[in-house]
């Protein structure tokens, strides 16, 4: 029975409400959703300039809210917008006033304020304290801002912050997603120090806390625990950038005078709720005096002013005295209804430290009695009890079974060495998988700190891992003919209509030997092409071919993303080749390794080569002195993801209410400019490695230009996948080969673009496999290895015909000869896009 009551523990409380990674949706300036009623400002310079042209990417009236005159460094003017609901806000977009080419205002900076109900006002600062966000440097581009730590309103102002006396214009997005919990503050004891006093040893306070303190106690507010980041096993190992020991987690002390055995907190909501259950996310690191509390006791009210309920919902956690990890304790709260609760939670030894607490609940009436006979309720639970232990004892025989099953495959890659390890048996990958949460460290020992222990190896080490065939005398089936794999055949003149997920098009173009290609190292510090290693033998900056260009031409306006070794750069340029005007600079750093300098010139010698109307192309150098520089093209409408969802299919709502949107012909159009590309690439031999919708660039004329940008941009870095002591990995667009074998050919990128039409097909509104955890995408591709019928695919999305849709599921075949080639995609979709 102790070890049922730990699975009930580990099984049902393993998510958080809200994971801030993942949470970054636009919430509706740029396509209208916030309608012109819920924008307002302190004051306006002109009618045209008024709060509701205050949309990022929007050219109404003239161009953006302006406030009146000019802003002088005492003003505190503001664009306020009521997001109709609480909202986990995590990210702002802003941008001056452009103006179709006449505009030149802009913010540099600028404050935040936030209201939950709209009377108490608040004002926000980073981890650091600092309440200044730097914004913009120019009138026209925008410039996408994370909030550390996010925040929980429904009002917010942005108000504009200069130095010296200037005009001011803005135009502004808010990411985010909705707030269900419905919690608007929770009050209690402050979080105290451990350690002796002037020797701390970790601080335990709630350092975000929007409430006031006074005496000690915390009131009115939200803070810590409900920012989303869960706190590690090792309370001392912090999340946070410059953050302290013991950043993550509010604790106390048994024995302080606050606490008297127990900790009490109240929670406040908005509206009044059923409530099902309360998880509270506790640290047990029982070695140094920590545990999960022993029993909690909650009271509820139904009206802020009201009374509190004389019958509380009492709960007993098992205390584990094993297992030092953190974990979320889920406490039943019976379906109660109330505005408010108070919850007090008993100590089970020296120290109780909480990272996170959430509520599942359900707006409206009660849906239980007020009171209810015990001897039903104990008969029910008994038969529960005995129902969920017998449950429990199968899932526990089938894990067996399975995980002898799972580690089959593998063990006969190395013989001896488990090179991958899947998930949990106790996680099933099925599309019905609710949304998955953020990854709390296991158990084990030996992590280096600051490292998320599930990040684990991939990529085989063996040293046979740069000479495939010896892998596939090892496990033949990895070459099996087209006949086990039933997808064969091939096609002289392609048709997307006759290909089915059991016949496809059969890649006559060979696939470039992988012991014949080498990589390359972007600023990024990961692998972007993969190239035949003819065309990148060692060279020196004099056997550039590029046209040089003095530096003093490049006048840095935005930076675009980072990596391990270098930048990238918006610049404007003057007299650069082909009348460039703005351009993007990759800038490799000055102390970079002398293998990433190498890499750097063979890029750029690459680049130099690449000459097609779907590939970005490269302009001209700086490698005269250091840093290292290479100039691109700039795509004026951004990536295709960004581009896509932001717009709607167009209709005839979309008409009517000026709503930004495409076309199904647009959608078409953009697929075989993508396949063009790729196939550009595929008869050079050249392997992408990265191609998604981040990766495509467009321009005014929504002409796409592939490129290799994605990974370093912050915006998406929850696309990839983290793995200790190697570069990050996309690994929901890579072929099952190229996860599990460290495969990367020319039919590992068709895969690559079977995903890619997906996401264009879906307007880039979701992820790929959205309801798989990074985990369970790779236990995934442990399904296509194995090949027996249990892989889950991506589902077909409502856009995309029938016959588009098989096409893709050809592009997921298993065998990779059995794929179709770039050069029968394009043939295949090039009809449909002229119709």
């Amino acid at each position: 029975m102790h070890l049922f009551f730990l699975l009930i523990l580990h099984v049902t409380a393993t998510s958080a409400q809200i994971d801030p990674v993942h949470c970054r949706s636009a919430l509706g300036m740029q396509d209208g959703r916030i309608k012109d009623s819920d924008i307002t400002a302190s004051s306006q310079w002109y009618e045209t300039t008024g709060p509701k042209y205050a949309r990022l990417n929007r050219e109404g009236g003239d161009g953006a809210w302006c406030p009146e005159g000019e802003l002088e460094p005492s003003d505190s003017q503001y664009l306020q917008v009521d997001l109709g609901q609480l909202t986990f806000l995590t990210v702002v977009g802003t941008q001056g006033r452009y103006a179709r080419s006449s505009g030149k205002e802009y913010a540099r900076a600028y404050r935040l304020a936030y209201s939950r109900d709209g009377a108490l006002w608040r004002a926000w600062r980073n981890r650091q304290g600092n309440p200044v966000v730097e914004a913009n440097s120019d009138a026209y581009n925008a410039v996408i801002k994370d909030l550390h730590p996010p925040i929980i309103t429904q009002f917010v102002r942005i108000i504009p912050v200069t130095e010296v006396s200037a005009p001011v214009c803005m135009r502004v997005e808010l990411y985010g997603c909705p707030w269900e919990d419905g919690l608007v503050s929770y009050s209690g004891a402050e979080g105290q120090v451990m350690g002796p006093p002037g020797h701390a040893l970790a601080s335990l306070n709630d350092s975000i806390y929007d409430g006031t303190q006074h005496r000690r106690r915390l009131s009115g507010g939200l803070g810590q625990l409900t920012d989303g980041v869960i706190g590690q096993d090792d309370f001392l190992l912090t999340r946070q950038y410059q953050g302290w020991p013991g950043y993550d987690y509010l604790g106390w002390r048994n024995d302080s005078l606050s606490t008297l055995g127990h900790v009490e907190m109240e929670f406040m909501f908005q509206t009044q709720r059923n409530f099902t259950s309360m998880k509270v996310h506790s640290n047990n690191m029982f070695s140094r005096g920590v545990k999960i509390f022993s029993s909690v006791s909650c009271w509820f009210k139904s009206r802020p002013l009201g009374v509190w309920g004389a019958g509380p919902v009492v709960f007993h956690t098992v205390l584990d005295d094993r297992n030092p990890s953190a974990r979320y304790v889920t406490v039943p709260l019976g379906g109660r209804s109330a505005s408010a609760l108070r919850c007090r939670f008993a100590f089970a030894d020296v120290w109780m430290m909480f990272s996170e607490v959430c509520f599942l609940s359900a707006t409206g009436p009660s849906t239980v009695p007020p009171a209810v006979s015990p001897t039903p309720v104990l008969i029910g639970c008994l038969v529960t009890i005995i129902l969920l232990l017998v449950l429990i004892i199968f899932l526990i025989l089938w894990c067996q079974f399975a995980c002898k099953v799972l580690e089959k495959a593998p063990r006969r890659i190395l013989e001896e060495e488990l090179t991958f390890r899947l998930s949990s048996c106790s996680e099933t990958v099925a599309l019905q998988t609710p949304p998955v949460p953020p990854r709390a460290p296991p158990a084990t020992g030996g992590v280096a700190p600051g490292v998320d222990p599930h990040y684990e190896r991939v990529f085989l080490l063996d040293p046979q891992y740069q000479n495939p065939a010896a892998l596939r005398n090892k496990l033949p089936e990895l070459s099996q003919s087209a006949e086990t794999s039933g997808c064969g055949g091939g096609y002289a003149e392609p048709d997307i209509t006759q290909c089915t997920p059991h016949q496809c098009f059969h890649s006559n173009a060979p696939h470039y030997a992988e012991t014949d290609v080498v990589s390359l190292q972007g600023v990024t510090g990961s692998n972007m092409y993969a190239v035949p290693a003819l065309t990148v033998d060692s060279l020196s900056r004099q056997d550039i071919s590029a046209t040089e260009v003095p530096r003093e031409r490049l006048v840095f306006r935005e930076k675009l993303g980072e990596g391990q070794f270098g930048e990238v750069h918006l610049c404007e340029g003057e007299g650069l080749p082909g009348g460039a005007v703005l351009v993007a600079v990759k800038q490799l750093r000055a102390d970079a390794t002398s293998q990433a300098r190498n890499d750097f010139l063979k890029e750029i010698k690459i680049m130099s080569r690449l000459s097609d109307p779907n590939i970005i192309q490269l302009l001209c150098v700086c490698v005269a002195s250091d840093p290292l520089c290479m100039v691109t093209e700039y795509m004026e409408n951004g990536d295709l993801n960004m581009f896509l969802s932001q717009r709607e299919i167009e209709s005839t709502l979309t008409h009517a209410n000026n709503i930004p949107s495409v076309s199904l012909s647009d959608l078409l159009h953009m697929s075989v400019q993508i396949s063009s590309g790729m196939r550009y690439l595929a008869s050079l031999n050249f392997v992408h490695r990265d191609l998604a919708s981040r990766n495509c660039l467009l321009d005014r004329r929504l002409t796409i230009k592939i490129a290799d940008f994605g990974m370093s941009r912050n915006l998406y870095s929850s696309d990839y996948y983290r793995i200790q002591g190697r570069a990050v990995l996309p690994i929901r667009w890579m072929a099952w080969e190229s996860i599990l074998l460290g495969k990367f050919t020319t039919a590992s990128d068709v895969w690559a673009f079977g995903v890619t039409l997906w996401e264009v097909f879906t307007m880039c509104k979701e992820q790929p496999y959205s309801l798989l955890s990074d985990q369970q995408v790779i236990q995934n591709t442990g399904e296509f290895f194995r090949n027996q019928g249990r892989q889950v695919l991506l589902y077909a999305p409502p856009l995309c015909p029938p016959s588009l849709f098989k096409l893709m599921m050809c592009c997921w075949g298993r065998d990779a000869d059995q794929r179709p080639s770039f050069e029968g995609l394009y043939r295949a979709l090039r009809p449909h896009a002229d119709q």
